[in-house]
C-alpha cells in the first residue's frame, strides 16, 4: 500500500491488510527475538534493570524489548477491529474466544513443551505472553458486542487504574492471575507461575480495538490523530514520570551519573505493566503508525512479511533459539543435557551448564542469525496463507 491509497477503500473492501498495522508489528517481532535470545545466550544472573551492576549497554537492550508486549497486544485489539470488514460482531466473537482458548492450550502444551523448556516433566510451569493473549482475546469476544467507544473506555481504565492496587500484598492464586505476578500452584512436585497478570494486557487490548477505528478515516485525519496521541501519550509519561508519585511502583531517582539517573527515570515495571509502562511504550508506537502510514520503506519490506504471520513466528522463533543454544552447548561442552532441564523455577527455562553465558555481542549475533533464519520461513508461510483460506490456516 502507497501513500496514494486510501485506507477507508481498504477497510470497506475487507481484501487487503492495513500495512502499516502489519509492519510495525513485524517490528516489535523482530526486537522481541532479541530479549528472547539474551534469555538463552545471555550470562546467567545478570539483571538488566539493576542499576546497581548492570551497564547502560545491557540495561538498553532490555529496555528496546519492552516496547513489544504492549504494541503486540495493542493491534491484537486493532486487528480484531479491522476483522469487522470481513465478520458479523457475532462471528468475531466467536473466533475470538476459540481463539484466545487455542493461545491457552499452545502455551501450556506445544510452546512450553517444544519451544520454551524442552521437556515434558511439568514440573515447572511460566504463564506467559500467549496465557494472557488468550485471555484478552476471551474478554475481547464479550467487548465486541459492546460499541467500540465503551470497549475503549473499559481499557483506559484498566491502564489507568490498576496501579491504584499496587500496595494490596495477597498471595491468593487470583490475585497473581488478575494483578500480581505469583504462584497460582507451588508444591515441590509442581510449580505453576503467573509472569503476565491479566488486568492490564486486557485494557491494552481493549483500548487496541478501538484504535481499529481509525483506520476507516480519511488520511488527513488519521495521521494528524496517530501523531498528536502519540505525542500526548510520550508527553503524559514524561510530566507523570516527573512527579514520582502514582503510575508506577518503583518511583525514579538520582543515580550516581547523569546517565544512570535517566536510566533509573526509564526503568518502569512491566510485571504487571504500569500505566507509565505503557505511556512510555505505547506513545512512540503511535509515532511508528504514523511514521509508516503513507507508505512502507524498503528496509522495513521483510518486518511487513513477519508482521503477517506472527503466531507462526513467534512458535518457531523461541523453538530455534533454544535449538541453536542445545547445539551451542553440545559443541561447547560435548554434552547438552542441562539445556532440557527446568527443575525449579530458579531454573527456567533451562538449567545453564558452569560457565554459561555470552557477551552482548555475541547474543546481537545469534539474534541476527535467528532473524534471518526464520526470513523465509515466514514469506513461505504468508505466501501460503494467501493463497489458501482454510479456516485453520487464521489460527496460525
Amino acid at each position: 500500500m502507497n501513500s496514494t491509497d486510501d485506507f477507508r477503500l481498504a477497510f470497506a473492501s475487507g481484501r487487503a491488510r492495513i500495512e502499516p498495522v502489519d509492519v510495525v508489528r513485524g517490528v516489535i517481532m523482530i526486537i522481541m527475538a532479541l530479549d528472547h535470545t539474551r534469555d538463552f545466550f545471555g550470562i546467567p544472573g545478570q539483571n538488566p534493570t539493576d542499576l546497581a551492576t548492570a551497564t547502560p549497554a545491557l540495561f538498553l537492550t532490555r529496555w528496546i524489548t519492552h516496547f513489544c508486549a504492549p504494541v503486540f497486544f495493542l493491534l491484537t485489539g486493532t486487528g480484531a477491529y479491522l476483522s469487522l470488514r470481513r465478520k458479523s460482531p457475532g462471528n468475531l466473537s466467536g473466533f475470538l474466544f476459540t481463539r484466545g482458548m487455542w493461545l491457552i492450550f499452545l502455551e501450556v502444551t506445544l510452546v512450553r513443551c517444544l519451544s520454551y523448556q524442552f521437556n515434558f516433566d511439568y514440573h515447572v510451569t511460566m504463564l506467559l505472553v500467549l496465557w494472557a493473549l488468550g485471555w484478552a482475546m476471551i474478554t475481547l469476544s464479550a467487548l465486541v458486542r459492546l460499541p467500540a467507544f465503551v470497549a475503549t473506555a473499559l481499557g483506559v481504565l484498566m491502564i489507568a487504574g490498576h496501579n491504584l492496587f499496587d500496595s494490596v500484598k495477597s498471595t491468593s492464586p487470583l490475585w497473581a492471575i488478575l494483578h500480581s505476578p505469583g504462584f497460582v500452584l507451588n508444591t515441590p512436585e509442581h510449580v505453576v507461575f503467573v509472569a503476565y497478570p491479566l488486568i492490564p494486557w486486557i485494557g491494552v487490548t481493549a483500548v487496541g480495538y478501538g484504535l481499529g477505528q481509525v483506520y476507516a478515516w480519511d488520511a488527513d485525519r488519521r495521521r494528524t490523530f496517530l501523531v498528536r496521541l502519540g505525542l500526548a501519550l510520550s508527553l503524559a509519561f514524561l510530566v507523570i514520570r516527573g512527579l514520582n508519585i502514582y503510575g508506577d511502583p518503583s518511583r525514579w531517582m538520582r543515580q550516581k551519573t547523569a546517565v544512570f539517573t535517566v536510566l533509573s527515570f526509564l526503568n518502569t515495571t512491566k510485571y504487571p505493566p504500569s500505566l507509565l509502562f505503557l505511556l512510555m511504550t505505547l506513545g512512540p508506537a503511535m509515532v511508528f503508525l504514523w511514521a509508516v502510514d503513507r507508505e512502507t520503506p524498503r528496509v522495513l519490506r521483510p518486518a511487513l512479511v513477519i508482521g503477517k504471520v506472527p503466531m507462526f513466528y513467534f512458535v518457531l522463533h523461541f523453538a530455534l533459539i533454544h535449538l541453536l543454544a542445545v547445539v551451542t552447548c553440545y559443541v561447547r561442552y560435548g554434552s547438552a543435557h542441562r539445556m532440557f532441564e527446568s527443575p525449579d523455577l530458579a531454573h527456567y527455562p533451562f538449567s545453564p551448564p558452569p560457565g554459561w553465558g555470552y557477551s552482548l555481542p555475541v547474543v546481537y549475533l545469534a539474534w541476527a542469525f535467528v532473524v534471518v533464519a526464520m526470513y523465509p520461513l515466514c514469506r513461505w508461510f504468508a505466501a501460503l496463507r494467501q493463497r489458501r483460506s482454510d479456516p485453520w490456516l487464521s489460527y496460525l
